[in-house]
């Protein structure tokens, strides 16, 4: 045995098969991808714009500092540059402060139908993981924190949650971290909030100055359509910044999605669209559904969860036929696409949901 012993527990993270490997797979012309909750409409054309510019500087080191971006991140969000760490996604941020803050004697406190990732690092770092199951698809804050105790390091809050889609209220979420020891950290993990349009949704940027235990992660990769690039970032207190990003490695994020990543912020009329787009896809489902009499979890994200039978069955059938979602033990996760995605998949979806009943 060559690794950590807990290393062995753990399976390597499985991406779904590229659209390529399916189209061979069963002699298709086409693949519709609706699993990885990628933006249907691609990223900002000023992103192709920028890209252009900067094709003299390939061999040359990026911005280790990051301090453009994070100047104009800094500016868009109304907070100090010096409170951002980014990453190669918010993937790498969760790692980097897993790595800065866990060891054998901790714990951590999570769903346990969540992002895979919180569990996956604890494990690494020797960390005790806490799971605590959804009520409705919804994190259970109260029984999450009756499991935190002294030796809590980190509590995962994905909000809204993947995959489910749904969102813990702005009065639960300060209910609770008043409540969470001051050594224990709260990760409140943001990356669908450009979909977000319910009111009471968390501010939680404000609320930065009043808890300093409080993390937010946030990425590029969802709404902005930067996927490929992989750029993510972390917002917490300065101080706390300055110690993780000892744990950081250097010019973890590239010159390129840098670049990206400060073009794509500036063009918000682009994200407006997209997300009045999403919000039209995600009615389409959601009449569907209605239609047949089968629950799904109310989503503030680019995707919808529903709880089906046979899941499995259901995931290799639409994969047959050019579309590929997401399948969980306890159902199915398609992300939003466009108007004439989704159509196509409802179709092909029809003749599954005579044979199944929803389990929520």
């Amino acid at each position: 045995m060559y690794v950590k012993p807990q290393i062995l527990t753990l399976q390597a993270y499985t991406p779904g098969k590229p659209s390529e490997v399916v189209m061979r797979e069963y002699g298709l012309d086409k693949v519709v991808k609706l699993a990885s909750n990628e933006n249907p409409f691609g990223c900002s054309p000023k992103v192709f714009e920028e890209l252009r510019n900067v094709v003299s500087k390939f061999a040359i080191y990026p911005d280790g500092a990051t301090e453009e971006i994070s100047k104009k991140l800094a500016n868009f969000l109304n907070i100090q540059p010096d409170q951002l760490i980014f990453g190669s996604g918010a993937d790498e941020v969760i790692q980097m402060i897993s790595r800065a803050l866990l060891t054998k004697e901790h714990n951590i406190v999570q769903a346990s139908q969540t992002f895979s990732q919180y569990a996956h690092h604890a494990v690494i770092e020797g960390a005790e993981v806490r799971p605590v199951p959804l009520v409705k698809g919804v994190h259970d804050l109260d029984s999450m924190l009756a499991q935190v105790d002294a030796n809590t390091k980190i509590v995962w809050i994905c909000n809204p949650n993947n995959p489910t889609g749904t969102y813990i209220g702005s009065r639960k979420l300060v209910e609770f971290l008043e409540k969470v020891p001051s050594t224990t950290f709260v990760v409140v993990d943001e990356a669908y909030v450009e979909y977000v349009s319910a009111s009471d949704f968390p501010d939680t940027i404000s609320l930065l100055n009043k808890f300093e235990n409080l993390i937010v992660l946030r990425t590029f990769s969802k709404a902005y359509g930067l996927a490929s690039f992989r750029i993510g970032y972390g917002i917490g207190n300065s101080k706390l910044i300055q110690e993780l990003n000892i744990a950081r490695l250097p010019f973890n994020t590239s010159m390129l999605s840098q670049v990206a990543a400060i073009a794509a912020l500036e063009d918000q009329v682009f994200i407006k669209n997209c997300v009045e787009q999403n919000k039209k896809g995600m009615e389409q489902y959601e009449e569907f559904f209605n239609s047949y009499g089968i629950e799904y979890y109310p989503s503030q994200a680019n995707f919808i969860f529903v709880s089906l039978e046979n899941s499995q069955e259901i995931f290799k059938d639409l994969e047959s036929k050019g579309y590929i979602i997401r399948a969980f033990p306890n159902g199915i996760r398609i992300t939003i696409g466009t108007a004439a995605e989704n159509e196509g998949l409802i179709l092909h979806l029809k003749p599954a949901l005579t044979k199944n009943t929803s389990t929520i």
